[in-house]
């Protein structure tokens, strides 16, 4: 997956994943998309373009999130590099194998976001970020199981045939 679809790609999730939070009503649940997208990275991009594809998604995230700045871009690479070791334990080909690993990336997500915000503000303690994680997770798993043929389309359109023009 080229950066730049990556990149539109988040732009327009992180769009789509806010109007469907606010239209279903969800105040303490939302839907990490863009953990979905750097576990698909993890597992296809090579890893300079997805290191860097991670560095912008997560960067964005921190640009629409409000959270502490620097914050999601660094959990976004972060998940992207420890995402590159799983497939070396595990196979994960399908979609609800795809499932399953965004939302076990989605918990070390959200469990690393909480405690480094509760490191930087003292207001809320982590009970109230934690007590969203479940439905989160869920509703990333949702997201991925819905995400995952768009993406298997977007890498196949990325891949050139062997040939004289290459």
């Amino acid at each position: 997956m080229k950066f730049l679809v990556s990149v539109a790609l988040a732009l327009a999730l992180l769009t789509l994943e806010s109007v469907i939070v606010k239209q279903a009503g969800l105040e303490l649940g939302r839907i990490d998309v863009t953990v979905v997208l750097v576990a698909f990275l993890a597992l296809r991009a090579t890893l300079v373009e997805g290191a860097f594809s991670a560095f912008c998604v997560g960067y964005l995230l921190d640009l629409m999130s409000g959270q502490p700045t620097w914050l999601f871009t660094f959990l976004a690479v972060f998940i992207f590099l420890v995402g590159r070791v799983v497939p070396t334990f595990v196979e994960v080909r399908g979609p609800l194998a795809f499932a399953l690993f965004a939302m076990a990336a989605d918990v070390a997500h959200s469990l690393l976001a909480s405690f480094f915000t509760w490191l930087t503000v003292k207001e809320d303690g982590p009970g109230s970020l934690l007590a969203e994680m479940p439905l989160q997770v869920a509703l990333t798993g949702l997201a991925a199981l819905a995400l995952f043929p768009l993406l298997r389309r977007f890498e196949a359109s990325q891949e050139r045939p062997a040939g004289l023009l290459r």
